[in-house]
């Protein structure tokens, strides 16, 4: 799967999201024939390379004529729909629109197809929102991801008057995603930028697993004292999004151990610290019938695992070595059914669940508990998710 990462230590704005896709590999010349699909005039894109603080990158500047009107939500998705851009690109750039509307809406008090956009829905942002959008099509970008994000701090002037940093319009497409301020007095995440990404991103945090295959740095307009106002982005086929670690693994081939004890070990070795013990049955030389003890533990637990091996079983000596894990994110939440509550185990492979399963320790009591047969647990805890 090939995805996108914005990594955001100066913030997000909507002519960075274009700078840096150009510098990605996205073709100025293909973006602008794409605009031209759009039935909008007075504007120029024009697209340089500029440094900061010693690094170099792509500057994109709208350049307008001065706009005596203001649009509503219901011109915008009328210009984008009557446009010959592909249907993936539309869905995207009205959805980011509706998103800024309705924040837009909540701030001003208004409703949704009410409100001016003044500076957000003047031209540059038209271009900056379906550009962006025309730039993640054309990069066969399936998924997006994105860094907390910088907001700045401070104060900007508005029509509204003074505002503090981040604007209300801002702050409220912000809701539910980790941001931060470092201490840099601009405003670092414009309503267009937090538009874009708060409407795409899959998900905010950590660079997930990735092989890259582009990286690219589009130029902020503000000047920083102490470093480069850049947006990176990173794009590159997503790996596997699991967890992963290294545990120890003991094993013992076992032929002279009366089966009846098999238990016991298992337990006795588990109460020892051991992550996992299971019993497999082998055939070893001059054909001989055994079982191999397989044990799973943390490094630190070695000793502990080691001596309740030696004292529950008859080996007389192990094998050890560091084996990898790769495991799905695991969370727990309990669910309750009319015998009572269980809990229930999340798979995740990064964001995406992909199983459930009931812990068996909790409708196994509930089952001995109510005396009722144990499947029936099963299925009502199912039927409760």
């Amino acid at each position: 799967m090939k995805i996108i990462y914005f990594d955001c230590p100066t913030g997000i704005a909507g002519n960075m999201i274009l700078g840096a896709l150009i510098d990605a590999g996205l073709s100025e010349k293909h973006l602008k024939k794409e605009l031209k699909k759009l039935a909008l005039d007075g504007y120029q894109l024009k697209v340089s390379r500029q440094k900061s603080n010693g690094l170099s990158a792509s500057f994109v500047e709208v350049k307008t004529k001065e706009q005596h009107h203001h649009r509503r939500l219901p011109d915008i998705l009328k210009l984008i729909d009557k446009s010959k851009l592909d249907q993936e690109i539309k869905d995207n750039a009205k959805a980011i629109f509706k998103r800024l509307a309705q924040a837009e809406a909540r701030v001003h008090g208004t409703s949704v197809n009410k409100v001016h956009f003044h500076e957000v829905g003047a031209v540059d942002a038209i271009v900056d929102i379906v550009g962006a959008c025309i730039g993640f099509y054309a990069l066969d970008i399936e998924e997006i991801y994105c860094s907390p994000l910088n907001v700045g701090k401070g104060t900007i002037e508005h029509t509204h008057g003074t505002l503090s940093v981040p604007s209300p319009a801002t702050l409220e497409l912000l809701k539910g995603i980790p941001f931060y301020s470092n201490g840099i007095r601009q405003e670092l995440v414009t309503p267009t930028g937090a538009a874009i990404v708060t409407t795409l991103a899959r998900n905010f945090g950590d660079i997930p697993r990735i092989k890259a295959i582009s990286v690219g740095l589009g130029l902020g307009n503000h000047k920083l004292e102490k470093q480069a106002n850049m947006l990176r982005v990173i794009i590159g086929e997503m790996q596997l999004q699991t967890e992963h670690d290294a545990v120890l693994e003991i094993e013992a081939n076992i032929d002279d151990m009366d089966p009846k004890r098999y238990n016991n070990a298992i337990r006795q070795i588990i109460r020892a610290g051991a992550l996992d013990c299971w019993i497999s049955p082998i055939l070893m030389k001059k054909e001989r019938g055994a079982v191999k003890l397989s044990v799973l533990c943390e490094l630190g637990d070695k000793d502990r695992i080691l001596e309740a091996v030696f004292k529950s079983t008859t080996s007389f000596g192990t094998r050890m070595c560091l084996v990898t894990r790769e495991k799905l994110k695991k969370s727990f939440r309990k669910v309750s059914t009319k015998h009572g509550k269980a809990r229930v185990k999340h798979g995740c492979l990064g964001t995406k669940l992909v199983t459930i399963s009931p812990e068996y320790e909790d409708y196994n009591r509930i089952a001995k508990k109510h005396h009722i047969p144990i499947q029936k647990v099963y299925n009502d805890i199912i039927k409760n998710l």
